[in-house]
C-alpha cells in the first residue's frame, strides 16, 4: 500500500462526507436548485475518485510503479480541478461574484485528469 496516498484518500473521504452533508442540509437554503445540482455533481465525482485513489494506493503493494503514483496524482488533481471548479461555481451562485464564473473553464481540465488517472491504472494492471 502507498500510505501517503491512502491517508490522503481517507482525509478526502471525510471531507467529501462533510461537503455532502453541508449540501444536503444547509446549501439548499442558500442557492437555487441548478447550483445545488452542480454542487451535488462535484461531491459525487469527488467521492467516486476518493475510492479510486484508495484502491489505487492499495494496488501499489502489488504493482509498485510510477504509473500508479501518476494515477493517484491524477485522481487528486482531477478532484481539485473538476470538483473544485464546481464548488467555486456554487459559491458564485451563492454570492453573485461574477468573475467566479470563469472557474468553469477548469472543469474539463479536471475531467482530463480523471481520465488520465483511469488510463494509468489500466496501463499498470495490463503491464503487471
Amino acid at each position: 500500500m502507498h500510505k501517503p496516498f491512502f491517508i490522503t484518500a481517507a482525509i478526502l473521504g471525510a471531507l467529501t462526507v462533510a461537503m455532502g452533508a453541508f449540501g444536503a442540509h444547509a446549501l439548499k437554503a442558500i442557492v437555487p436548485s441548478e447550483a445545488l445540482a452542480i454542487y451535488e455533481t462535484a461531491v459525487r465525482y469527488q467521492f467516486y475518485h476518493v475510492f479510486a485513489l484508495a484502491i489505487t494506493a492499495m494496488l501499489y503493494e502489488k504493482y509498485p510503479t510510477q504509473s500508479l503514483i501518476n494515477a493517484c496524482a491524477f485522481f487528486i488533481m482531477g478532484m481539485a480541478f473538476f470538483s473544485g471548479s464546481l464548488y467555486i461555481l456554487t459559491i458564485k451562485a451563492a454570492t453573485g461574484i461574477e468573475w467566479l464564473k470563469h472557474a468553469g473553464l477548469f472543469t474539463p481540465v479536471g475531467g482530463a485528469f480523471f481520465i488520465s488517472g483511469w488510463l494509468q491504472l489500466a496501463w499498470t494492471v495490463k503491464k503487471g
